[in-house]
């Protein structure tokens, strides 16, 4: 049975707030051994891979037979997840499910980036500080890969190679661009907390940012140049584990490249930062150890310090390593937690940035109020045992 379904004026059926339904009542309840039943589209704009060609495709769509009646539900859709896991193998429903969470989270993460930029670019006081510019840096960052990745099941449901080929390059620059700010973060956060950042770097801000934009750009740049000896971006098929039907996304064609540059990339990155963060950690805890005796409110600034690993947890990337334990009986928790955390890490950087903002207040607020009692007595100062703030607590 073929239904043909065309919109007048020449408009196509595409990109669907919710999924196209249709039900089909079998004559004979009675299958054959030798049929199989399929739903299925005719693409009549030619295949991405291979434009000379129209043919019959399943991509996109589900096939569901319940007694005598046969449901297609079509719709193009991509989980987060596919930007780490490459050989991501879950049915169908799951693979819909974790599309919804990724838009949802990238939708969400893409306002409060562009929120926490629109703030930066309009505080003077925020852009003097490095901390600020390198979270606003990062904020960018995923503001590029939340919104080229809400683009691309608009650009694989065009069929034209070209603009799949621009999306899927966009999503892998930004993508590199979050691992070396995330990196860029833990190497100032080291140098804050650790080395108490006593030596002055000429144009510090300018060097990050040549790192943070350059390395992902020429790693990119690099690869598009080889394009006429092994296409690297473009159309790729994802397979649903459960009825084998494939989905066609905007991304990296070739697995030994998706793992070199992708994979390898954000493992250095990842035990870089994981080692920061534990140093981070530890440095924290020696500070509440011997800077709390015999204040009260413990327990509360136990759970202030607590807060404040979570919440760099988030901003040195290390949410990215769900994607380690992405295989065998943890796969699919681990890929709802991958994408639910991930998808809104421009939202969690975006709580962390007006935190610290508010601290900053309370700071002034409190240096100010200090001043104004040192003005007004004679008593010593009283020292403290470890004199200094820093931008992260």
């Amino acid at each position: 049975m073929v239904i043909r379904i065309e919109v007048g004026g020449g408009r196509q059926l595409e990109n669907l707030t919710t999924p196209l339904k249709m039900k089909f009542k079998l004559l004979d309840p009675i299958i054959p051994v030798n049929y199989s039943l399929s739903c299925q589209y005719f693409n009549e704009y030619g295949n991405i891979s291979l434009p000379d060609t129209v043919f019959w495709k399943t991509d996109g769509c589900v096939t569901k037979i319940n007694d005598s009646v046969v449901e297609c539900i079509c719709s193009h859709a991509t989980p987060f997840a596919v930007l780490l896991i490459a050989d991501l193998s879950i049915d169908s429903a799951h693979w819909q499910v974790l599309s919804y969470i990724s838009y949802i989270g990238c939708g969400l993460s893409a306002f409060f980036t562009a929120v926490s930029f629109l703030t930066y670019v309009i505080t003077t006081n925020s852009r003097v500080d490095n901390a600020n510019s390198i979270h606003v840096s990062l904020s960018g960052a995923l503001f590029l890969l939340n919104t080229s990745f809400l683009l691309n099941e608009w650009g694989a449901s065009l069929g034209i190679r070209g603009v799949c080929i621009f999306i899927a390059v966009a999503i892998h620059y930004s993508l590199l661009s979050c691992f070396t700010w995330m990196a860029i973060e833990a190497v100032h956060l080291y140098l804050l907390l650790v080395k108490v950042f006593n030596t002055y770097y000429r144009h510090y801000m300018a060097k990050l940012s040549a790192i943070g934009w350059g390395v992902p750009g020429i790693i990119v740049g690099v690869s598009l140049a080889v394009k006429d000896i092994k296409p690297l971006y473009g159309p790729t098929e994802m397979t649903m584990a459960d009825t084998n039907q494939t989905n066609t996304i905007c991304w990296i064609m070739d697995i030994p490249f998706f793992y070199s540059m992708n994979l390898a990339y954000f493992t250095i990155i990842f035990v870089l930062n994981s080692g920061i963060l534990l140093t981070v950690t530890t440095r924290i805890c020696q500070l509440q150890r011997y800077g709390s005796k015999g204040k009260p409110g413990k327990a509360s600034l136990a759970w202030k310090d607590i807060g404040t690993v979570l919440g760099l947890t988030c901003l040195l990337g290390i949410t990215w390593g769900l994607a380690f334990l992405s295989y065998g009986y943890v796969n699919l928790p681990i890929l709802y937690l991958f994408s639910i955390f991930n998808s809104l890490q421009g939202f969690f950087i975006f709580l962390w940035i007006c935190g610290t903002a508010r601290k900053d207040r309370e700071r002034v607020a409190n240096t100010k109020s200090t001043s104004a009692a040192l003005n007004t007595s004679t008593a010593k100062p009283k020292e403290e045992m470890f004199p200094g703030n820093n931008r992260y607590q």
